[in-house]
């Protein structure tokens, strides 16, 4: 069917695809995020492979600054059952991350202040590379956390209010 000239609606461009592999969200109710960075992440090959079939957890992974350098830690990279047999696969392997010098020096310096933290937030695709956000964070007391849940319920009740006086 071809476009008439006065239809008025264009067509939508089509949507980027999802490039993420992997989000922490159960940072978001531990954490303060304060602020975040891209890094890149040295891998092994079968580490790709799996991260290309989503095997990889996030939950309990941190940051360790050391030496003038950044590893992720806890990071579990689950082997897929095709991998080579002649390579040892270790899930939990520390990995590098790959920063500028002033983003280690900021991250360093904020890590010494007592409540914060370096964790990962997300890990995804930037072309054919796999980038990882890092994101300084400060701990959550069990009132904030509350308060964070309880704003969370008045704007979901706030949308359900707005929804049915609009009908």
């Amino acid at each position: 069917m071809a476009k008439s000239k006065n239809n008025p609606r264009k067509p939508k461009p089509p949507k980027a695809a999802d490039t993420t592999i992997v989000q922490n969200k159960k940072l978001r109710h531990d954490y303060f995020i304060e602020d975040s960075f891209e890094s890149g992440i040295a891998l092994q090959g079968w580490e790709v492979k799996s991260l290309r079939m989503k095997k990889v957890q996030l939950v309990d992974s941190y940051v360790l600054i050391k030496d003038g350098e950044a590893f992720l830690l806890g990071c579990n990279i689950t082997p897929l059952d095709t991998a080579s047999t002649h390579t040892v696969a270790d899930p939990t392997r520390t990995k590098k991350l790959l920063l500028h010098r002033k983003q280690l020096a900021k991250l360093f310096a904020a890590t010494q202040q007592k409540g914060h933290t370096c964790v990962c937030t997300k890990m995804y695709w930037k072309g054919h590379l796999v980038k990882c956000q890092i994101s300084l964070a400060k701990g959550k007391q069990s009132h904030d956390k509350r308060a964070t849940v309880k704003e969370r319920e008045w704007n979901i009740d706030k949308q359900r209010i707005v929804r049915h006086t609009n009908r």
